[in-house]
């Protein structure tokens, strides 16, 4: 297929900017994931058929702009680092789900390329607005290699919900994950020890989550933590724009957004956003896709 077909192929499946309704099903359970290779490939795939679709509608404009900035986020940090010393903060929420789709669509091409010596490993802000061009196409461009290493850190309460999808998606996407019930800081100082090659971690930040403000695309941790290089691809996003990608591209997420949900926590101090009750039912809500206000993402965290 080529890349004008295959975005028309993604337009005629598309209502007004949208898909038809993501239900957000569950990974398919008990079959056997695709290799990584093809995965990322596929997703590679998506992205660029995404990406040359020609629209009026303004959201998906901005998404687009945001993919290639994100991308030239994650592609210079391949290049400082290497894949093999980098890692992905995952806990299944949508943030990180974007972010990890993202990765995936840029591993390929880059497996055949040494990773950096550590000399190399620079701590510096800087980095491109827009992607690093690489003259390889798809389709003769290196197969990843390794799977990507990723932390969870769990909630102390968490959902049987975020548990399942966690585990189900790191299946799908071949992540080497490594799962710590610890506050933050504890567990990044076991997952340091344990993974002592990681030089930077990817992170789904965005500038409205707490702390966020003032963060760069490349942030070192703060004195007395461990140290890694905090890479933040997705930090200008906004709420809607991230889920315009999950749902323009199909991608499965954790069902307890479609019950309302908005930013996902643990039981103990999250529950359904109010702003999407249904005519003020506090019993019913409405998908978290339909809220439209950064600001109200998180009336259900405590």
């Amino acid at each position: 297929m080529t890349a004008n077909s295959a975005c028309q192929h993604q337009q005629d499946a598309r209502i007004n900017g949208t898909t038809k309704p993501n239900t957000g099903a569950a990974l398919t359970r008990g079959v056997l994931p695709p290799a990584l290779p093809e995965i990322c490939f596929e997703l590679q795939a998506k992205i660029d058929a995404f990406l040359c679709e020609q629209t009026d509608d303004r959201a998906l404009r901005k998404v687009q702009s945001q993919v290639r900035e994100s991308m030239g986020v994650i592609q210079e940090a391949l290049r400082r680092y290497g894949p093999d010393h980098l890692s992905l903060s995952y806990n299944g929420g949508k943030d990180c789900l974007v972010l990890l789709v993202l990765i995936l669509a840029c591993l390929p091409g880059w497996a055949s390329r040494s990773p950096p010596p550590a000399s190399d490993i620079a701590t510096t802000t800087q980095c491109p607005a827009t992607p690093v061009s690489d003259p390889s196409p798809t389709s003769t461009a290196a197969a990843p290699g390794r799977p990507l290493q990723a932390i969870y850190i769990v909630s102390p309460h968490p959902f049987s919900e975020v548990e399942d999808f966690v585990a189900q998606s790191a299946e799908q996407y071949h992540l080497d994950l490594k799962r710590y019930a610890l506050p933050m800081r504890p567990a990044l100082e076991a997952y340091s020890e344990d993974r002592p090659d990681i030089g930077a971690i990817f992170l789904g930040t965005r500038r409205t989550d707490p702390h966020g403000e003032f963060l760069t695309h490349f942030d070192p941790t703060d004195e007395g933590w461990p140290q890694f290089m905090r890479v933040h691809p997705v930090i200008d996003w906004h709420y809607i724009e991230i889920w315009a990608f999950i749902r323009h591209l199909q991608i499965p997420f954790c069902d307890l957004y479609n019950r309302g949900f908005t930013s996902l926590g643990g039981v103990t101090d999250t529950r359904p956003n109010p702003a999407l009750a249904v005519s003020g039912d506090a019993s019913k809500f409405r998908p978290a896709y339909e809220l439209r206000d950064d600001d109200e993402e998180r009336l259900g965290r405590d």
